[in-house]
């Protein structure tokens, strides 16, 4: 079970939390078509420098960067190589930020080149979103992570979407992954402890268009979804708390 945390620890979440919604404002700007993904990492660390933060993500287990770059097919933990974007990828973007050995891990996808450049990648970002807020709104004290996973299956499969099922939220604090893991796909095997104020989780619901089957590439990072069908990936730390769940990587 996640330990509660205190108001001067979940404020150094909290600023964490903001480095991490910095960092995905200057990747979003920098995800232009024709940009390397190598690009966008190194736009991510010279936030973190700018920022007096490290990164949570390079050197983990022996990842190379500090960002998870992951376009089209690719699920998760895509490492930002010299791959350039085109107009009309779905990109998914992972990162995150340490203050003072405290926390932050968020996650957004989008469209290069906006919208209208992807429609159908646009409505299964839109259904990821959804999915994500309405895991956050389902974590509430006295609950169970598995309200999280209801909630997040019942937005994807009502928009004919499929849920991952091995990747998954956690909880946050000075790990990077702490306990209690919080499934995205109901019903589920395994643990479905409570909730309490003062805990602090990541939502990360990932999604595809297709069969939600996926398998990692030989480079050992790079999952990709079997039948080569889209992927989103959306993601927020969040307090609980008494009066309801506090999101911690926003501006």
């Amino acid at each position: 079970m996640a330990r509660r945390k205190t108001p001067e620890q979940v404020a150094l979440m909290r600023k964490a939390g903001r480095v991490v919604a910095l960092m995905h404002e200057a990747v979003r700007e920098a995800a232009v078509p024709g940009a390397l993904l190598s690009d966008l990492d190194r736009v991510a660390s010279e936030v973190l420098v700018r920022s007096g933060a490290t990164s949570n993500f390079l050197g983990y287990h022996g990842y190379p960067a500090v960002l998870c770059a992951s376009p089209n097919d690719t699920v998760l933990h895509g490492v930002p190589n010299g791959s350039r974007l085109e107009e009309g990828d779905l990109l998914s973007v992972d990162c995150g930020a340490v203050i003072d050995g405290w926390h932050g891990d968020a996650a957004f996808s989008m469209v290069v080149g906006g919208d209208a450049a992807n429609p159908e990648a646009a409505a299964l970002i839109g259904t990821v979103e959804e999915a994500l807020y309405a895991g956050i709104a389902a974590l509430r004290h006295g609950g169970r992570v598995g309200d999280v996973a209801k909630a997040v299956t019942t937005v994807a499969r009502a928009a004919g979407c499929d849920v991952v099922k091995h990747y998954v939220g956690h909880g946050i604090g000075r790990q990077m992954h702490e306990q209690p893991d919080v499934p995205n796909l109901w019903p589920f095997e395994g643990p479905n402890p409570r909730l309490r104020a003062g805990m602090c989780v990541a939502v990360e619901p990932i999604i595809t268009s297709g069969r939600a089957r996926v398998a990692t590439e030989v480079d050992g990072w790079t999952v990709k979804t079997l039948d080569g069908s889209l992927s989103a990936h959306a993601e927020h730390s969040v307090h609980i708390t008494h009066d309801g769940p506090v999101i911690l990587t926003a501006l």
